[in-house]
Parts: C-alpha cells; structure tokens; sequence
C-alpha cells in the first residue's frame, strides 16, 4: 500500500532543504573526486601512502574529502529531521551510528595527511586503515538500520525508501571487496558510492518540499 508521508513542520523543512541541497553537492564533488583521483597521471611511486599526489596536492584533496564528509553528516541529520525513518529507536541507533562514523571518516582523512611520505602497506599506514575500516563499518551498519527503520516508518515511497538501505549495503558490496582490488578500481566504487548520498541528497530537497 502506498503510504503518504505527511510534511515535518516549517522550521524542519527548512533545515531539510539546505541539508538535502548541501548532499547533493557533497555527493556530487566527491564522485568527481574519486574518477579524478582513478584518472589524475602519477605525480609518485604507487608504493607511497600519498599516490597518485605528491604532498601538496594529496594534502589539499584531504582537506577536502573532510569538508565533504562534513556535509554528508548534515545530509544524515537531514534525514533525521525529514522523520523519513520515524522516532523509533531503530532510527535514531541507526542514523546516530552513521553520523558518528562519517564524522570519524572525515577526521581520518585529516590524520592521513601526516603520512603522505609514508610507504604503503607500513605499520603506520596500517592504523589508518584500521581506522578507516571502522568509520566505513559504523556508516555501512548505520545506514542499514536506519533503512530499515525508513522502509517501516513508510514515510519515503519508491526508490527514496530503499535509498538509505543501499546506500549502507553498497559499503560492504561492493565498495569493500573493490577497495581491496586496483586502485582505479578502488576510486571509481567509492565514486558510486558517493552518486548514492547525491541522491539521498535529492530526496531530502523533495522530502523538505512536501
């Protein structure tokens, strides 16, 4: 049965929009990040922590990727306010879980700044790893339950309410099996990955719309 989701109120609907509009974008720009870091040529050795950057270059993009993973955190508080996955405490677990990990995601990729001269796999480059493997965990898991909680709710209708749901499962398949895999390879899933927060970015605009 097709469940109407009835419009959250004004002050919600205006923090919806600017969080859908800034997803969007974020999703978007970190798309184009990940088919430009899988074409840029090779300014270093592949066996350095920084490639294919040298210093300056790979420091900048970090910077970016935690601003964008800073906007994508305002995209998930975003679906908590649109009540998309309702007030039950699958929901807010869920989402809680998945702002928590993107906003240590975006602090990872500060700290991976410090190690661009490093050499790749080493016992330095191997915490990070850890690291970036638990944020991706806590999103990928957090995402999941909230989607859940957004099909049970029945707020979103069609693609929007399997939305959250894929996009938490694609961190675990395919996106984690192709990161283990060739490095163009590697970007142009996380690339993916980022096109699916594009368009939870898009059904947050319509959701503060309605």
């Amino acid at each position: 049965m097709d469940v109407r989701e009835s419009a959250p109120p004004a002050s919600d609907q205006a923090f919806v929009q600017r969080a859908g509009g800034t997803c969007l974008w974020a999703g978007l720009l970190g798309a184009a990040s990940g088919v430009f870091l899988a074409l840029v040529p090779a300014q270093v050795d592949d066996h350095l922590y920084s490639y294919p950057l040298n210093d300056a270059p790979f420091a900048a993009i970090q910077v970016f990727f935690f601003l964008q993973h800073l906007a994508l955190v305002l995209g998930l508080l975003g679906v908590w306010r649109s009540g998309a996955a309702g007030r039950s405490r699958m929901g807010t677990w869920g989402l809680g879980a998945a702002v928590a990990g993107m906003g240590l995601l975006a602090l990872v990729e500060l700290a991976a700044i410090s190690a661009a001269n490093s050499v790749y796999p080493s016992p330095r480059t191997d915490v990070l790893d850890v690291f970036y493997g638990i944020s991706s965990f806590l999103i990928g898991l957090g995402m999941i339950v909230a989607g859940i909680a957004v099909l049970r709710a029945g707020r979103w209708t069609g693609w929007r309410g399997l939305l959250m749901l894929v996009t938490g499962a694609y961190v675990f398949v395919p996106m984690t099996p192709a990161l283990m895999g060739p490095f163009v390879l590697a970007r142009l899933a996380i690339a993916g990955w980022m096109l699916l927060f594009a368009a939870l970015g898009w059904a947050l605009l319509r959701s503060g719309g309605e």
